[in-house]
């Protein structure tokens, strides 16, 4: 009695540490580091069952479980996971109970629950109607993959719509140190598991924010997504805990955790504030040309145009002060993306004259909304505070405007630009007066 006892306590602890199935089985045996390669990774469909060793239903699936496997070889994929010893498996799947049987097909992120008879023959059954299924999905021309990869860019590249879900840069353990790493962009990415319920709730707004975000940057911030179930060495290197944790990447830097709130709005805002703190002020440009004018105005909110004295009434000092001013104000305001430009007095005649400047003497400033055609002008002084107060109300949507005259950017004339020197007056031509009789003149005059 003693030695049958024995040899049951044996077996039991041969079963507690190897599992319920062996290598000749045609059961697969699944762990933590084989389920990615060999399940996610996998085209084929696969039948999995979560158990633990200790489970009285898990052993008598058992001798169900391989005749099934036996009998799908070569057509569908049969698998185990010990859920006992691969816990973050049954974790990551939401694994409650054992025996638990998913179904991965197309899409291996999102597996389905089994919820047919645990009798081989059943288990077959199901199977053949989930290939089924599979077959017909793949006629159709749909295929698996991540929630965000059938619907974004891989690697940030093109693609229409231009909007949503398409703006989310899917990075994945082969594009990831190329495009956020070695790249200019700051980014923000989320790491992210298919079944996860607040993961799902976020993606409609990571989706709007990142279009929001790329259009309002210019892409200099960028936001991704990683899917952490199949990119698992990404997730292990940031060190992931749960789902999402989003992590903040500036080139050089060591990632930063997100804190923030969860919406469009505050995803908006933070990645507004990363791209003022990671940017130059705007360039203040020259307008020498219509070119000039017509970039800077349609490719911005906002222009800010100043109307400076000419240089010989201010000298290059004078001048440099007040660019000095402009500079200070676009690096305060360079959250707002607009444009900041300049011209001479009396260099163009007709920009002047359809924004009523001229009247109030020089330097003036005007702020131009390109799409309205309306305009702004500034009535305090040309300072940092005169002007702070000017933009200030723009932002908050007071202050007078007016129609550009004309209703269009008026017409500029090509001028050579500032050298960044005091003025010169016009040399006088000298008058020879050689052969001018100055008796006769006299005698004229007599």
């Amino acid at each position: 009695m003693r030695s049958i006892l024995g040899v049951l306590v044996c077996s039991w602890a041969v079963l507690s540490v190897h599992g319920l199935y062996s290598p000749s089985d045609d059961v697969v045996e699944l762990t933590s580091s084989n389920f990615n390669r060999e399940v996610v990774q996998s085209d084929s469909l696969w039948l999995v069952e979560f158990y633990a060793p200790w489970c009285g239903h898990c052993r008598n699936l058992v001798p169900d479980w391989k005749k099934a496997a036996t009998a799908l070889k070569g057509i569908v994929k049969v698998g185990a996971v010990d859920a006992d010893q691969h816990k973050s498996l049954g974790g990551q799947y939401g694994v409650r109970g054992f025996p638990t049987i998913k179904i991965f097909g197309a899409n291996k992120n999102n597996p389905s629950e089994y919820q047919g008879g645990r009798s081989s023959q059943a288990i077959v059954d199901e199977a053949m109607n989930a290939l089924r299924s599979l077959v017909k999905e793949r006629l159709g021309g749909r295929t698996g993959g991540s929630d965000y990869s059938r619907q974004v860019c891989v690697g940030g590249g093109g693609g229409g719509g231009g909007a949503g879900k398409q703006d989310v840069v899917e990075l994945t353990d082969d594009n990831f140190d190329r495009t956020v790493l070695q790249g200019d962009e700051v980014w923000m990415v989320e790491f992210f598991a298919p079944w996860c319920g607040h993961c799902k709730n976020l993606e409609p707004e990571w989706a709007a924010a990142a279009s929001e975000v790329k259009e309002q940057t210019k892409g200099k911030v960028r936001l991704g997504a990683v899917d952490a179930t199949v990119h698992q060495m990404l997730a292990s290197r940031y060190g992931i805990r749960g789902f999402p944790t989003i992590k903040v990447f500036k080139k050089g830097e060591e990632p930063e955790d997100y804190q923030g709130g969860r919406t469009r709005t505050d995803l908006v805002a933070y990645a507004l504030d990363l791209f003022s703190d990671n940017i130059p002020p705007p360039e203040i440009l020259e307008i020498v040309s219509g070119d000039v004018l017509k970039k800077s105005c349609e490719d911005s909110q906002l222009c800010v145009i100043a109307v400076l004295p000419h240089i010989l009434d201010t000298g290059a000092a004078g001048r440099n002060g007040y660019l000095e001013v402009m500079l200070k104000m676009a690096d305060k305001y360079k959250k707002k993306m607009w444009g900041w430009l300049w011209a001479e007095a009396g260099a163009q005649m007709d920009l002047e004259s359809s924004l009523g400047i001229g009247g109030f003497g020089y330097p003036a400033m005007a702020a131009i909304n390109a799409r309205k055609m309306k305009f702004a002008l500034l009535r305090g002084s040309f300072s940092e505070t005169g002007i702070h107060e000017f933009l200030r109300d723009l932002s908050m949507g007071r202050g007078s405007t007016a129609t550009v005259g004309g209703g269009a950017l008026p017409k500029i004339n090509t001028v050579e630009p500032w050298d960044g020197k005091d003025g010169e007056l016009p040399m006088e031509d000298d008058i020879d007066l050689s052969d001018v009789d100055l008796d006769d003149l006299e005698k004229d005059e007599l």
